[in-house]
């Protein structure tokens, strides 16, 4: 039996890149997954429902208010509860390296939307789903970014410090209800949106040698400590940024 069985997990940004994995780890550990993204989910439902899971796809916008609460409203129906949400729908990898100078106002209001807003809609119209049962697994994803002051992505960077606030402050707010929010922060990661791009390919070769695991860091890198926050085994450990980069930042 699987650490999840019996659990339902909704994962945002499940279509394509690090959120298929988590997505596939999710339902190999047992749960009923909800797969949303703004671009077709198909192809990792059916990568979970052949592997002998049970998952389905849901368009979703994070930054579209009926998108979500149609979202919730779908996995009530299909599944009846909702104990794990992922937010990982984020805008990044289409992001261009460059000073902040060069950012104009309506690019930032766009990362900020996505990465940060879309984060607070999800778990707001969630949240209370989670408080019926008193249980609840909230893991948010924000970058080893934060952590190293990175240049050159100052929207992205900040969007993401916002997460790691949010999972504090929110920890405290739902602690009495069951539910446990965490952090994962990852470093520059091989998805499938990064490999081959040249202004990744460009800076790839120096971010591994920051760190003390000196390796290109994989999708798979990820899952277990996805699975750790999303299981039991982390019901005492809330409000929590975990850093999976190699040792790369360290804090």
């Amino acid at each position: 039996m699987g650490k999840l069985e019996g659990r339902v997990a909704i994962v945002t940004g499940g279509g394509r890149g690090i959120g298929v994995e988590y997505a596939k780890v999710l339902a190999a550990e047992g749960a009923k997954v909800a797969v949303t993204d703004i671009v077709e989910t198909e192809t990792t439902v059916n990568i979970i429902n052949q592997a002998g899971g049970e998952a389905i796809g849901i368009h979703c916008d994070v930054t579209n208010t009926e998108n979500i609460q149609a979202m919730v409203a779908q996995t009530l129906d299909t599944y009846g509860k909702i104990d794990i949400l992922v937010n990982n729908a984020a805008l990044f990898a289409d992001l261009k390296q460059g000073s902040f100078l060069d950012i104009d106002e309506a690019e930032w209001d766009r990362v900020m939307q996505i990465n940060t807003r879309g984060v607070f809609s999800c778990t707001k119209a969630v949240v209370p789903e989670m408080k019926k049962n008193g249980y609840g697994k909230i893991v948010n994803i924000a970058s080893g970014t934060v952590f190293k002051g990175t240049p050159m992505l100052l929207h992205y960077v900040s969007s993401k410090g916002a997460q790691v606030a949010f999972t504090r402050a929110l920890a405290r707010e739902v602690g009495d209800d069951g539910i446990t929010v965490n952090c994962i922060a990852p470093g520059l990661t091989m998805s499938e949106k990064v490999v081959g791009d040249p202004q990744w390919d460009a800076v790839k070769d120096g971010n591994t040698a920051t760190r003390a695991i000196k390796r290109e860091q994989m999708p798979e890198d990820l899952i277990g400590t996805l699975v750790f926050f999303s299981s039991s085994d982390s019901d005492f450990i809330t409000g929590q940024t975990l850093v999976v980069d190699g040792g790369s930042a360290m804090h």
